[in-house]
């Protein structure tokens, strides 16, 4: 986990003695000020101001800016924060009210490295939800670390990869023609609306969409 140099604690210090207390920047700063020892207050604010652009109203122009300059976290950090904590509470809401209980119980939060793998985990479409359910009660009831947690969803992956090799390359091959097909789209709404090219051709451009949307159907 990120730990905070004196100079930042010392900084972040200065800026809550500044700002109003109660209110959202107060709390960001407080939430970063207490990072080291809990991770969820911290990204539960970060992403009200990412979400609202609050930072705006603060006087920064980008959310990076913001999260360098004002909490001394990078933005990948600051990202994984937000979004390990967004993920709780879109696809695990009943662990909401664990993480957000009193502060004697922020040792048993599992850290956001480790959310975030879980983040991962749920995205992977080869992945049965069993596989997903097992990393779960790893990482949320027993505190896995992001590190063995990593591992495990590596394995499981390969594992699937092993067991339904010819299901793992059909999932490959619709997902490059997809990407190709939106490539292909573009291109031809570009090519009609400047006319680069004759109608024969985007005739033809329309003609291989086809054809390859008739591959993964």
């Amino acid at each position: 986990m990120t730990k905070f140099n004196s100079r930042t604690i010392e900084n972040i210090e200065k800026k809550l003695e500044a700002v109003e207390e109660g209110s959202m920047r107060h709390r960001v700063l407080y939430g970063a000020k207490s990072f080291k020892t809990s991770w969820f207050e911290l990204g539960q604010a970060l992403y009200s101001v990412w979400k609202d652009r609050m930072y705006k109203q603060w006087g920064y122009e980008t959310f990076d800016a913001y999260a360098a300059k004002e909490i001394g976290i990078r933005k990948n950090t600051a990202m994984k924060l937000l979004k390990s904590y967004y993920f709780l509470e879109k696809e695990e809401p009943s662990y909401i009210e664990k993480a957000g209980g009193p502060p004697e119980n922020a040792a048993l939060v599992p850290t956001y490295e480790a959310i975030n793998v879980l983040r991962l985990a749920e995205s992977k479409k080869m992945l049965d939800r069993s596989d997903y359910i097992h990393l779960k009660k790893e990482v949320l009831e027993r505190g896995r670390d992001a590190g063995l947690a990593k591992k495990d969803l590596t394995t499981l992956m390969r594992q699937r990869e092993e067991l339904e090799p010819d299901e793992a390359r059909h999932k490959r091959r619709v997902s490059v023609l997809k990407r190709l097909l939106t490539a292909l789209k573009t291109i031809r709404t570009d090519i009609e609306t400047s006319k680069l090219l004759p109608s024969g051709t985007v005739k033809e451009i329309s003609s291989l969409i086809s054809k390859i949307e008739a591959e993964i159907t």
